[in-house]
C-alpha cells in the first residue's frame, strides 16, 4: 500500500493558547513537505499530532504506512555507549545491516562513547542512524538540521531525497531553509 498522510481541519490548543486552526494537508507517496514558522507557532505540536503523540483540539489525521518521528528527544540510553544503545534498537527494529548505516552517518569513532557525552550534532546523526535502521514509510523530521555541520546536512538531504524517491513521505518542520525542492506549509497561515 502506498504511503499517505492527511490531516483535515486540525486545530491545536496548548494551555489557553490556540496555535493553529483549520490546518489541512494531503500527502501521497514521494511527497516532501516543509512546515515553516517561527519558534512557538506550533510546528513541533503539529508533528506530534501527526505522529499520534498529541491529541488535536479539532480535526483528524489519517495515514497509510508506518511512521517515524525524529525530534529533540533522543531515544538512546544516555548511560550506554553509543554502539550498545544502537544495537538495542537494531534488534527491536529488525535492522539487517547496521554497520552500513553507522558508516553512512560516520559514527564508527563514537561507538564506545557514552551517549550523554555526544555533541548535539553527534546525537542528531545517531538519531538518523536509528531512523535508517527502520523501514518506515513516513518520516516526520522536527528541526532535523539543528546542530548538524554542512556535510551532515548534505547527507540528510540526500537520504531524504532517496526516501521520497522510493515512494516514502517526509514532513520536515524547520524555521530554516531546508535546501530541497518541497511543498511548503506556513503554519502562520493557520493562526487564529
Amino acid at each position: 500500500m502506498p504511503a499517505a498522510l492527511a490531516a483535515r481541519n486540525l486545530a491545536c490548543r496548548r494551555g489557553d493558547r490556540l496555535l493553529f486552526t483549520g490546518l489541512e494537508l494531503d500527502l501521497a507517496d514521494g511527497a516532501l513537505l516543509h512546515v515553516t514558522g517561527a519558534n512557538g507557532t506550533g510546528k513541533s505540536s503539529l508533528m506530534r499530532i501527526l505522529a499520534g503523540l498529541l491529541s488535536s483540539s479539532e480535526g483528524d489525521v489519517s495515514r497509510s504506512g508506518s511512521m517515524a518521528l525524529l525530534d529533540e528527544r533522543l531515544a538512546l540510553d544516555p548511560e550506554w555507549p553509543l554502539g550498545k544503545a544502537l544495537r538495542f534498537w537494531e534488534r527491536l527494529d529488525g535492522c539487517s545491516d547496521p554497520s552500513n548505516i553507522v558508516a553512512i552517518m560516520e559514527l564508527e569513532p563514537l561507538l564506545d562513547v557514552p551517549v550523554r557525552y555526544l555533541s548535539t550534532g553527534q546525537r542528531k546523526r545517531a538519531a538518523f542512524a536509528r531512523l535508517l535502521c527502520t523501514s518506515h514509510d513516513i518520516w516526520l523530521l522536527d528541526e532535523p538540521f539543528n546542530g548538524l555541520d554542512i556535510d551532515a546536512c548534505a547527507k540528510v538531504r540526500s537520504l531524504t531525497r532517496l526516501h521520497c524517491g522510493g515512494g516514502g513521505v517526509c514532513v520536515i518542520a524547520s524555521h530554516q531553509d531546508i535546501g530541497m525542492d518541497a511543498h511548503t506549509l506556513a503554519i502562520e497561515d493557520f493562526a487564529p
